[in-house]
């Protein structure tokens, strides 16, 4: 009796290692078909993908690696690439943001998930209206000098709550809120005859005119921008669609990278 118990509860042992290799297997297989998939160039192609390395080294390549991101984002293809342990490892001795964001500290415009990118792709610079004073004109510096980026992207929104203090123009507006505003105010002057929403043609003007103070800014950017060592272009998030649009007032006589002698 105890001979036969014996030999079924071995039976029984042996079936469940049989399974478990067999269910393992079969989990394996998925997978590695999963990756093959995610490797194809087929799949790459719809889902806009941009090698990473080519846009860290080529600023008008992370231009398309942003907008291909954004539009994984607004049709729901979203691939939350590095977003796991492995890409915090990965980054955990140094940084290589292939482009720097100057955005709006408004909560609806997350830089990441609106872009689908991942841990140590994006320096992010961030502050109501987007609007820069020493400490980030200092860190936009100090990541196309030590971090060698080579794309600054100026990120408005629409409806922008700083924007629409300018053109409102409060009275006895509290602490140092005031500074937003009057950073802001030129551009809802040059704007105010337009039609259409004065708020978001004001967003989009104090765009453009950040990018210009940005390109004029010495003694850094402006001479790296003027040599065509790094490009400066403005964007307007939309927080109704989800869609970035980059400015073509922005893209327009970009220098070229002047060969070394």
């Amino acid at each position: 009796m105890t001979k036969l118990l014996i030999t079924i509860l071995a039976m029984i042992m042996f079936q469940n290692v049989m399974f478990g290799q067999n269910k393992k297997t079969k989990k394996e297989t998925k997978l590695n078909t999963e990756t093959a998939r995610i490797d194809s160039i087929k799949w790459r192609v719809e889902h806009y993908v941009v090698n990473r390395d080519s846009a860290y080294a080529d600023p008008r390549v992370a231009i398309q690696k942003l907008i291909g991101g954004n539009r994984r984002f607004i049709e729901g293809k979203s691939i939350r690439p590095r977003q796991d342990f492995i890409a915090i490892k990965s980054v955990e001795h140094g940084q290589e943001p292939f482009a720097t964001i100057v955005g709006c500290s408004d909560s609806r415009v997350p830089n990441e998930l609106i872009f689908d990118q991942g841990i140590g792709d994006l320096f992010i610079i961030r502050t109501a209206g987007q609007v820069s004073a020493a400490a980030s004109y200092g860190s936009m510096e100090f990541a196309v000098l030590k971090l060698k980026t080579k794309l600054i992207v100026v990120l408005g929104h629409s409806e922008c709550g700083a924007v629409a203090a300018a053109v409102e123009r409060p009275e006895n507006v509290p602490g140092h809120i005031v500074t937003l505003i009057n950073e802001i105010k030129p551009a809802v002057a040059k704007v105010a005859y337009l039609p259409g929403d004065p708020v978001n043609n004001a967003v989009r003007q104090n765009v453009i005119d950040q990018v210009n103070n940005l390109r004029d800014l010495d003694p850094i950017l402006h001479k790296k921008y003027l040599e065509g060592d790094i490009i400066i272009v403005g964007a307007v998030y939309d927080i109704h669609t989800g869609k970035v649009e980059f400015l073509e007032e922005t893209l327009h006589s970009i220098p070229v990278k002047k060969a070394k002698k």
